[in-house]
């Protein structure tokens, strides 16, 4: 292996990607708003279940999100690609973007901020812990509630290299068989 240098710190993101990009939803003053959003992570599988989301104070949502302590992570897949990058390429603070994509607002459940009907999946999160948001932008999220559309077939979900490229889901492998120790898993 070559020995890597403080000039490849920057690609640290582009090996440990956390999961799908997502898009985040939040509703504050009167207004929806919509972002692209790859840092997010599963901190707990079991309840409380918790999700850590990376969002600074140069995102429009951050307010948003900070002062409501509450929004909705939808998860496109990857017929959406084009709308999601689009998406992250413009400010909810100059554009209403639920109208420049044509996506269409669900009234949420639990939430104040809306769900995303394109999306194969929506889940309400509350801010449970925003003791790291002032030193590392870190919002711990309790997920609230969450629903699917059993009508959308497609389940691919796109995956962010940090570098403009994309992976989707492809190939299932199945070794359900060999999940003895969680089997409640299953």
């Amino acid at each position: 292996m070559q020995s890597i240098d403080n000039l490849y710190l920057e690609a640290t993101h582009m090996l440990i990607e956390p999961g799908p990009v997502v898009l985040v939803t939040t509703h504050y003053r009167g207004k929806s708003n919509i972002m692209t959003l790859s840092s997010l992570i599963m901190l707990q599988q079991n309840p409380p279940f918790l999700l850590g989301l990376v969002l600074g104070p140069w995102n429009y949502s951050y307010k948003a999100l900070y002062k409501t302590r509450e929004c909705v992570i939808s998860i496109p897949t990857q017929e959406m690609a084009s709308t999601v990058v689009n998406i992250g390429n413009c400010s909810g603070e100059d554009e209403d973007k639920f109208s420049k994509f044509n996506l269409t607002p669900l009234p949420a459940l639990k939430v104040g901020a809306p769900l995303i009907a394109e999306c194969f999946a929506n889940i309400e999160c509350k801010v449970t812990d925003n003791t790291l948001v002032g030193k590392y932008s870190f919002f711990i999220l309790q997920s609230v509630n969450v629903w699917t559309d059993p009508e959308h077939k497609e389940r691919r979900t796109l995956h962010h290299n940090g570098d403009g490229t994309f992976v989707i889901d492809g190939e299932i492998l199945d070794l359900k068989d060999k999940m003895v120790k969680w089997p409640e898993y299953l």
